[in-house]
């Protein structure tokens, strides 16, 4: 026990530093899966390809070769010098708009075309459509699918300490090695997830619940 709580405030410290990078980047894999999506589905055949290729390649390949082609062969090029977290955060948020991008894509097109056809017959233009019309009501569909994806994205992040960012992972196995008690210490971590998660969960079901009562 008294090795758990020496290690607590440690590993607090860690998950401090897992939220600011999950929370920047999944605001910024939104907005880039927002951005994707209007790509895809707009008439211009070369922002519809761009988009696809995208989409494809993020999804087609494992979220640590990502990484470490950011950080790595980014880096390798001596254009630009990116740090650990900024890598991460960069990672993180590239992988997940591609994922809203479909879910956001997906929750668009679900949504009547005579919902379009109304707003622009009032005099509504596609954006004011698209903002005031459109996504709202798509919102509220998707964002069950937002909340798993957002998950899968707390869960990546626990593959940045292998580029040196002291997430709640690496603190975890700089307190499991020093401690040599490994099983105590990754309980820990595991149980701080699971209420990280759980957290999450609650909070987008009361979300959900808010939009439905609109």
């Amino acid at each position: 026990m008294d090795i758990i709580i020496a290690a607590l405030p440690i590993l607090l410290k860690g998950l401090q530093v897992t939220l600011y990078v999950f929370i920047i980047a999944i605001l910024l894999g939104f907005l880039i899966g927002l951005v994707v999506a209007l790509m895809r589905l707009a008439p211009v055949k070369i922002l519809t390809w761009i988009a696809k290729v995208y989409i494809d390649a993020i999804r087609g390949t494992p979220f640590i070769v990502q990484l470490f082609f950011i950080y790595f062969g980014i880096n390798s090029l001596n254009l630009i010098s990116l740090n650990s977290t900024t890598a991460g955060i960069i990672t993180v948020a590239i992988n997940a708009g591609a994922y809203f991008a479909e879910i956001i894509r997906a929750g668009i097109q679900s949504i009547d075309k005579g919902q379009t056809e109304a707003a622009r017959s009032i005099g509504f233009t596609g954006g004011q459509t698209m903002r005031y019309v459109v996504l709202p009501q798509a919102f509220r569909r998707m964002l069950p699918t937002i909340t798993n994806q957002s998950i899968i994205s707390l869960k990546d992040t626990s593959l940045l300490s292998v580029i040196g960012i002291a997430d709640l992972t690496q603190q975890g196995q700089i307190q499991a090695s020093a401690t040599f008690e490994a099983f105590k210490i990754w309980l820990v971590v595991g149980i701080i997830y699971f209420i990280v998660i759980y957290l999450l969960s609650l909070i987008a079901n009361f979300v959900e619940k808010r939009f439905e009562l609109r």
